[in-house]
């Protein structure tokens, strides 16, 4: 379990199969689902997200995003949601999204790589994020950051990441990726259940 409070199943290159839930988290898995099923209806829609978190040093650019139709502003990754065409390729989707609002593109980094995916069920949909991570190949960037329509870019050392407000998912994500992900070459999944 990569998170408080989320099932997941790590998979890596050594360990390409998904590792076999113990009986107790069975149990739990098949009770939370219990739960859900007795709380929402079958009109379940399904949302799918991309973010991108680019290091520099020991700085993440993130962005304050407002007006998001998903979540509170707070702060987050570059990304936004699949168009109909990005709908079995992530990594476009996110790559469309980080030079829409950044002006970056695949050319400026090094190192992309999918590091989590999550879901959520949340306000009726099934929310599903991919959580890419890079590196910036060139540091003058760090020192230049361009408008962005949907809210304000910041490069923030890791230190100080967890006194931004973050959506639930995308903070445990962060958190996780400073204590473990980063050292790792990982894929980790879990699915979000708030306490």
């Amino acid at each position: 379990i990569f998170m408080k409070s989320w099932d997941s199943t790590v998979l890596s290159q050594e360990n390409p199969q998904a590792a076999s839930p113990s009986p107790d988290t069975k149990k739990e898995s098949f009770r939370r689902k219990a739960d859900m099923d007795a709380d929402t209806n079958t009109d379940i829609k399904l949302r799918n997200m991309t973010s991108i978190y680019i290091s520099c040093g020991t700085k993440i650019l993130l962005l304050y995003r407002i007006g998001s139709r998903v979540v509170p502003p707070s702060w987050c990754g570059i990304g936004g949601h699949f168009e109909p065409d990005e709908l079995n390729d992530p990594r476009t989707c996110v790559l469309r999204e980080l030079e829409e609002e950044t002006g970056l593109t695949e050319k400026d980094l090094k190192n992309i790589s999918l590091r989590y995916v999550t879901l959520k069920l949340k306000d009726g949909e099934i929310r599903q994020n991919y959580y890419y991570f890079a590196e910036l190949k060139n540091q003058i960037f760090s020192t230049f950051l361009p408008e962005c329509s949907e809210g304000v870019l910041e490069w923030t050392a890791y230190e100080n990441l967890a006194q931004r407000r973050m959506p639930y998912t995308a903070g445990y994500v962060i958190r996780h990726y400073l204590e473990t992900g980063r050292h790792t070459e990982t894929l980790y999944c879990g699915t979000a259940v708030p306490g």
